[in-house]
Parts: C-alpha cells; sequence; structure tokens
C-alpha cells in the first residue's frame, strides 16, 4: 500500500524524546508506531484505552493523595493484598 498521507504534529520536545526512547525499546519508529496506534483505533471504532474525566469523588481522592493525606501504605504486595483481602 502506497503511504503518501502526512500527518504534522507539534508536541514538547521531552515528551518526543521521552516516547522516542520507549519506541526505540519496543523496536518501533515513530512512524510504525502512529500506524499501530491509527491501526488500533481502527479496529476499536475508537480510542483502544478509556478517557474520562475524573468525577468530583475521584478529583478529591486525588488531591487528598497528591498531600500524602488519606494514604495506606504498605511493606510489600503481599501485605497489600492481604489489606485489600485479595
Amino acid at each position: 500500500m502506497n503511504k503518501s498521507a502526512m500527518i504534522r504534529a507539534r508536541v514538547e520536545e521531552k515528551l518526543k524524546f521521552d516516547v522516542g526512547r520507549v519506541f526505540e525499546k519496543l523496536g518501533l519508529s515513530t512512524t510504525e508506531a502512529i500506524t499501530l496506534f491509527y491501526k488500533q483505533i481502527k479496529l476499536h471504532n475508537g480510542l483502544p484505552f478509556s478517557v474520562k474525566i475524573p468525577n468530583k469523588t475521584t478529583k478529591r481522592i486525588f488531591a487528598e493523595t497528591d498531600k500524602n493525606k488519606n494514604l495506606i501504605k504498605t511493606k510489600n504486595s503481599k501485605n497489600l493484598f492481604d489489606n485489600l483481602e485479595i
């Protein structure tokens, strides 16, 4: 298939660099990653992940945890799962 369509976008330089390093680790070029993203959008007929606006409860909890309030700390993953009764 002839690849002749062009996409141009502006992003923050650090974001471009950081994401480029991830692509490198995955063995993908930026073009391949964008193509993969587009194919997933086509396959899912929408974004391949959930995009939601946080509700009031979620916003409140984010604000609290950002201030280190109401956090439950555990020693390790086993302790975490025990606390969650999983």
